[in-house]
C-alpha cells in the first residue's frame, strides 16, 4: 500500500474512476472511487469491521461528528445517514479523496449536513460529539499519534471516538498509549485483525 493513499495532497495515481456497493445497518451504499484514494477497490476490511461492531448513532444522534482520513467517504456517508439530525465533518489531506467524498454526499443528499474540508479547514470552535476512524497505520508510529493528539482533544465532555486498528500494525500499543495520555480505551470487538476502540474521556460514564 503506497503512502500516496494517506498523506499526499495530490496523489500521482493516473485518475481511474469506479464505484463499490456495500449495505451497512440494512442501508445500501454505492460511492465513487478513484485511484489514488485508499481502498478503492472494495470497502476496506478494517472499515468494514468498524462500521459493523462500533455503535452507530440513532436517528436522534444529534451535534458535530468527525470522520479523521475520510478517504472516498463510506464512513462520513453512513454516519449522516444514519443521524439525520447531525453535522458531519469528513477530512482528508488527499485532494482527490475530498473531491469524491463531496461527490458521494451529493448522491446521497447529505451534501447539506456532510462538510469535507481539509483539515486546516475546520473551524477550532468546533468539537465533536463523535469522532470515527480508520487512521493511516502505515505512515508510522509518530505520524498516527500527532494525528490523534490533534483532533482526540476535540472531543466533547461526552463525546466518544470510535478507532479501528489493525492488531498486527500497533492495535493494541495504540490501545496501551492511549491509556498512557489519560483516556479511557475499551476494545468493543476484535475481528478479522482489527480491534475496534471506544475512547472516552476520563470525565466520561
Amino acid at each position: 500500500m503506497s503512502a500516496d493513499h494517506y498523506f499526499t495532497a495530490e496523489p500521482d495515481a493516473p485518475f481511474r474512476k469506479g464505484e463499490i456497493e456495500f449495505t451497512v445497518a440494512g442501508r445500501d451504499y454505492r460511492l465513487a472511487v478513484a485511484s489514488g484514494v485508499f481502498s478503492a477497490g472494495r470497502l476496506d476490511p478494517g472499515t468494514a469491521v468498524l462500521l459493523r461492531k462500533a455503535g452507530l448513532p440513532g436517528p436522534d444522534a444529534e451535534g458535530t461528528m468527525l470522520d479523521i482520513g475520510c478517504g472516498y467517504g463510506p464512513i462520513a456517508c453512513v454516519l449522516a445517514s444514519e443521524a439525520p439530525r447531525a453535522t458531519v465533518y469528513a477530512i482528508d489531506v488527499n485532494s482527490r479523496a475530498r473531491d469524491l467524498a463531496a461527490e458521494n454526499a451529493e448522491r446521497l443528499g447529505l451534501g447539506d449536513r456532510l462538510r469535507v474540508a481539509a483539515p486546516d479547514e475546520v473551524p477550532d470552535q468546533v468539537t465533536f460529539t463523535q469522532i470515527w476512524s480508520n487512521p493511516p497505520t502505515h505512515v508510522g508510529k509518530t505520524e498516527l499519534h500527532a494525528l490523534l493528539e490533534r483532533w482526540l482533544p476535540r472531543l466533547a465532555p461526552d463525546g466518544v471516538a470510535w478507532l479501528v486498528i489493525n492488531r498486527n500494525l500497533g492495535g493494541d500499543s495504540l490501545h496501551t498509549w492511549l491509556v498512557g495520555l489519560g483516556w479511557t480505551v475499551e476494545r468493543i470487538a476484535s475481528q478479522k485483525g482489527f480491534r475496534v476502540l471506544r475512547v472516552t474521556g476520563k470525565s466520561a460514564d
